[in-house]
């Protein structure tokens, strides 16, 4: 597959629903064609569940938009198909580098791909992810799924029932209405559908201007993350820099609140700062800017009957630590396999209530740790620019200091420690794989722990024999058997000190509950957690 030959369009075209007399009604609408909802679009046909996705453009983003993606997020790419041409195309780092002025003061390494399936993470053009999201479309479309997108269709109004949402859409050829038994609003931190619904937007704005913009240069820089605390070219402020694998820079830098955010992105002038940054000798040329302002907002709740909020459109955060697009990944990874046991009756309505509580605990995690990065970066009161002083002045010299040093803390999957589907632990068995962790993939001989393991309700067992098959609330669980002997470094982490464990996955691979040995009776009590949200003893 070779990304963006054609521009990876959805041109306009009338639809046969344009032309009935009725109003149509579909399973599933999204709303936005970012890579979030096109993701949320893939699952949804992966799970046959037919879907359609409205969106203004046409096309792939353009601009200076989300660039870094998370380990996490490549296992949710990888279990999309997508996974591939992003490692192929993308530029993968572990390193990270905090300077003062022109001096390293801090230098961290992130976990590498050594020992794991994917790179901590890796770089690629928001613009080129769309592209590799459409084209997957594309294919399942090929391959008989049902699943649509429709450009130059945008949303209008919406009217929100029990059973369904009805909206109206704009197109060149007039309006038109759907309706849609459940609703995805992926539209964005400025999202539309937020607004029609007149939803608040909660939170906190850090009163700076930062301005972004993508630069190709043939200059060579290490595959690395650059951090500036008062560059040389904007003393007292901030910048960061992260390579691209096409000979691209992504590089923001802070403005200042009371600046004029029309006259710092005059091209000259942004030329004159990059040139401060990267030395007058490199030659480079300019491919976009954008100037915006870091806020951390969202929703009270993320779903409003069946209306569903994800990504930038249920929250929004600063993006030091990549919390933006990483955390939507993780928004359709956590909600897509609850709405398909809803929509096929299999469980009840009440599971999707779970997504925001789910979500809405990564979304406050989030915000608080960009919170406590936007306040040493940005030091809004002479205390807090003392501390910080403190802290970058012993950083070069004094160990001790360098983990203070908080230029935005690398994002990690969440652990949903609080959900309420989490079942029985064995509290005998590694903290770190307590019920609502993210399973830990590793390599199982020649291959990964995650091969062996389907994206259904899943049974991992070490040292215990249990039933390939096994229903369980109406469900058919997978099970995977692992002898410690075979694979030692599995065992070790899912273990500790344990001799055997039973541990049951969720279908986003999620530890749901878990077991010192085989507990068929605990096995049915955990899946009437998951399935029917009740602790009643079966």
């Amino acid at each position: 597959m070779e990304v963006g030959t054609s521009q990876n369009l959805y041109a306009y075209k009338i639809s046969e629903d344009q032309l009935s007399q009725s109003v149509a009604r579909y399973p599933v609408i999204i709303v936005g064609a970012g890579p979030v909802g096109l993701a949320a679009a893939i699952d949804l046909a992966i799970h046959d569940i037919p879907v359609i996705v409205l969106d203004e453009a046409t096309h792939v983003c353009a601009g200076s938009r989300a660039i870094c993606y998370s380990r996490r997020s490549l296992e949710i790419l990888g279990r999309l198909g997508c996974d591939e041409m992003v490692l192929e195309l993308g530029l993968h780092w572990n390193v990270g580098r905090d300077l003062r002025r022109d001096r390293t003061i801090n230098k961290f390494e992130l976990p590498n791909g050594e020992g794991r399936k994917y790179p901590a993470f890796t770089n690629l053009r928001q613009s080129l992810l769309e592209g590799i999201l459409l084209d997957r479309l594309f294919e399942l479309q090929k391959q008989g799924k049902d699943i649509q997108i429709r450009g130059k269709n945008k949303v209008t109004e919406i009217v929100v029932a029990d059973t369904h949402s009805e909206i109206e859409i704009e197109t060149p050829d007039g309006p038109y209405a759907l309706k849609a038994d459940w609703l995805i609003a992926a539209d964005g931190a400025d999202s539309d559908i937020r607004k029609m619904l007149k939803l608040g937007f909660y939170g906190r704005t850090f009163f700076d201007h930062f301005l972004v913009c993508d630069v190709f240069t043939k200059e060579t820089y290490p595959d690395e993350r650059w951090f500036w605390f008062d560059p040389p070219f904007n003393q007292g402020r901030s910048a960061i820099m992260l390579r691209q694998k096409d000979n691209g820079l992504r590089i923001e830098y802070q403005l200042g609140f009371d600046t004029d955010k029309t006259e710092e992105a005059q091209p000259e002038r942004v030329e004159k700062n990059i040139r401060r940054l990267l030395g007058e000798g490199v030659d480079f040329t300019i491919d976009s800017t954008s100037v915006y302002t870091y806020q951390c907002r969202h929703l009270n709740s993320f779903t409003h009957g069946r209306v569903l909020f994800v990504g930038d459109a249920a929250h929004q955060v600063p993006p030091f630590g990549a919390r933006g697009a990483n955390s939507g990944f993780q928004d359709i990874d956590n909600l897509i396999w609850k709405l398909h046991l809803v929509i096929t009756g299999i469980a009840q309505e009440s599971l999707i209530n779970t997504y925001s509580e789910e979500r809405g605990q990564a979304a406050r995690e989030n915000f608080e740790s960009s919170a406590r990065s936007a306040d040493f970066i940005i030091p809004k009161s002479k205390i807090a620019g003392l501390y910080r002083e403190a802290v970058l002045g012993l950083s070069r010299q004094c160990s001790f200091a360098k983990p203070m040093v908080n230029s935005g803390r690398q994002s990690e999957p969440c652990t949903y420690d609080h959900s309420s589907l989490n079942g029985p632990d064995c509290e005998c068995l590694p903290h770190v794989l307590r019920p609502g962790s993210p399973m830990v993939d590793l390599p199982l001989g020649q291959r990964w722990l995650s091969d062996d393991i389907s994206h259904k309700f899943h049974l991992l067992a070490f040292n215990v024999d249990v039933p390939k098959l096994l229903g369980a609330s109406g469900v058919v669980l997978d099970a995977t058997q692992i002898q410690p002997e075979q694979a030692p470094e599995v065992s070790e982490i899912y273990l500790g000190d344990a001799d055997k464990a039973v541990y049951l996955l969720r279908p986003d691979r999620h530890v749901a509950a878990r077991w010192e040995s085989y507990d068929p009776h605990g096995i049915q009590y955990a899946m009437n957690i998951l399935i029917n949200q009740s602790r009643e003893i079966l």
